[in-house]
């Protein structure tokens, strides 16, 4: 006891300065960033204050201008330049000049960037939720859920362990190597190429570019034309923290434009990172072959949202349907497919209907409203046309919600939250990313069958299963082949940020997010290093030094026994035999052919 006792009081200690070292608040300065291009009431000038009619027949990209809009109102927000190929590669030459210089900066320099932009997310919370609402049509809910909290739990996440998982991490040397140090370092690739989705705009910019510069990369992030109108503005909030610490002009870029900017983008950097739908995807992939350039896809998904017999329904069915209608049926990492066991499978599918009766559409920021806009034009047309596929295959709609002051302009841009019941697989609704906040309810007999018919899917991204045996729900979605699954919740997954985020099939490959997606922004390099030195080094065995000895392949047999035979005086024995060769002179075997 005597002994233990001056260790306890010092590990007390230690822990009380701690305590008190975390009520000293930190030193971050505040930074002022031009909010006079988002603020409603600017937008209202004359040239900015009429309804935008998108041209029929012909595209923006013919125009070279990205025009820019709010969805759920259809006002004329202005436009943004769709830079050439030779402006997006010139873009990419001066990150490169910057990622030469950030790389040389410190940790300590890049948690203070860090932390400027979490007190600056922090001190606006509303500024950055509206601007993303007017951008793509959510709510400011929806928006501080998906936009807000993500962002300051990815920040949260770097402060604390960012630099641990980037420094040197020491492994084992093995049995041969013993008088080695063997460790990976991670070293930064240079220039990320993003070119990311207009579903969360906000998060979707910061996700990419928080691991890139925190791991001392520059970034060029190529902004989708449905949401550059706040890309632009989330951009500005970036280049004037990067100022505060000091670091260098165009380490972060954002470019704008339609498909050829994006190729540009892609053939132009060290790694590339996408977050969209598949045939783009594929299309990344196929430019960036020519030149080997490694990329991450986060692409589409149809996740399976499993409801056992054993559960509370009432509870679930809440969750089911934020699951469905989140993000304004911007859902890209919502549940699209609804599996229920047929005992309360009536239950069920009367406790959802009843929360989905209650839930209004409406522009975000008009009025209460509990969904906002499609951001995309004419997906409204494709969502009836899935909801029609399944009512002529035989399904029937339980629930629709209801829509509040919808301006005549933008009718098209709203689409009410649907319950569907008698769903099949033979219907496109169940085997088709959706991406609207549509909830198609199928039936199930047992957890074999589920799992069955989870996996009959193109897509892998995640799944849902809710069971009050916690067991049996791990059970089943351990057989379920997607790159997330989260037990007796909903999306939980993506608010743990120290987790990998991604997909298999058509949902993707590559993980961003954790410390996969951390690393992944690095070029990963193995180092070997005596471990002694210069006391010990590495010399080659006389037996099979050139010329090579007659017994030198004995040499090694018995070598390769002495280190990794199963029985340990086998390994003795041939390890005697090893050391008596050492010590033998025998001579080269050339010298003994020429005597012969």
């Amino acid at each position: 006891m005597a002994f233990w006792w001056p260790l306890l009081v010092l590990a007390f200690a230690y822990a009380i300065c701690r305590f008190l070292f975390m009520l000293i608040p930190p030193n971050v300065p505040s930074i002022d960033v031009d909010v006079s291009e988002v603020l409603e009431d600017a937008n209202q000038t004359q040239e900015n204050s009429f309804i935008y009619i998108p041209p029929r027949g012909r595209t923006q990209q013919a125009d070279r201008k990205v025009q820019c809009y709010e969805p759920a109102t259809m006002k004329y927000l202005g436009f943004y330049p769709a830079l050439t190929p030779a402006e997006v590669k010139e873009r990419v030459v001066q990150a490169r000049r910057a990622q030469k210089i950030w790389a040389k900066s410190s940790f300590k320099q890049r948690r203070q960037f860090l932390r400027i932009l979490l007190n600056y997310i922090i001190k606006h919370q509303q500024l950055i939720c509206e601007v993303s609402s007017r951008d793509t049509g959510k709510t400011m809910v929806d928006a501080s859920l998906g936009e807000i909290m993500t962002t300051c739990e990815k920040i949260t996440w770097l402060l604390s362990e960012g630099e641990r998982w980037l420094k040197p991490e020491y492994r084992s040397s093995g049995r041969s190597m013993l008088h080695k140090k063997s460790k990976v370092e991670f070293h930064p690739l240079g220039v990320i190429g993003a070119i990311v989705s207009w579903n969360y705009p906000f998060h979707n910019i910061f996700n990419p570019m928080l691991a890139a510069v925190f791991s001392g990369n520059s970034i060029v992030i190529k902004v989708s034309e449905h949401a550059s109108w706040s890309g632009c503005f989330y951009h500005q909030i970036i280049q004037s923290a990067l100022a505060a610490v000091g670091a260098p002009e165009n380490l972060v870029e954002v470019v704008t434009g339609f498909a050829e900017t994006g190729e540009a983008l892609v053939s132009s950097v060290d790694k590339v990172i996408f977050v969209g739908s598949p045939g783009v995807g594929k299309m990344i992939m196929r430019n960036a072959a020519d030149k080997l350039i490694p990329v991450t896809l986060e692409l589409g998904g149809k996740d399976a949202f499993i409801v056992c017999e054993d559960v509370d329904v009432d509870h679930v069915a809440h969750i089911a349907v934020r699951a469905a209608l989140q993000s304004s049926g911007q859902n890209c990492a919502g549940a699209e497919r609804f599996y229920v066991r047929r005992e309360i499978y009536s239950s069920f599918v009367s406790a959802v209907t009843k929360i989905v009766k209650s839930v209004s559409a409406g522009p975000p920021l008009a009025g209460k409203y509990d969904m906002g806009a499609l951001c995309l034009i004419e997906h409204s047309e494709k969502l009836e046309s899935l909801v029609n596929d399944a009512l002529e295959k035989g399904a029937e709609i339980a629930a629709r919600g209801s829509f509040g002051n919808i301006g005549e302009g933008a009718v098209d841009q709203f689409f009410p939250p649907t319950v569907i019941v008698d769903v099949n697989h033979t219907m496109k609704l169940m085997q088709e990313e959706a991406f609207g906040p549509i909830m198609p309810i199928m039936k199930f007999s047992t957890d074999e069958e589920v799992v069955k018919l989870a996996n009959d899917s193109k897509y892998g991204l995640g799944c849902a299963v809710f069971s009050g045996n916690k067991h049996r729900a791990k059970v089943i979605a351990s057989q379920i082949h997607c790159g997330v699954a989260a037990i007796n919740d909903f999306a939980s997954n993506y608010m743990c940020q120290s987790l990998p985020f991604g997909g298999v099939k058509h949902s993707g490959f590559g993980r961003f997010a954790g410390v996969e997606g951390l690393r992944a922004c690095c070029l990963v390099k193995s180092v070997v290093e005596d471990r002694w030195w210069p006391f010990i080094k590495t010399k080659i065995p006389k037996p099979i030094q050139y010329p090579v000895a007659e017994n030198g392949f004995e040499f090694q047999e018995l070598l390769v026994k002495a280190l990794y035979g199963l029985n340990i005086w086998d390994r003795l024995r041939a390890l005697v035999n090893v050391l008596k060769m050492l010590t033998e002179q025998n001579p080269p075997a050339n010298s003994r052919r020429r005597n012969d």
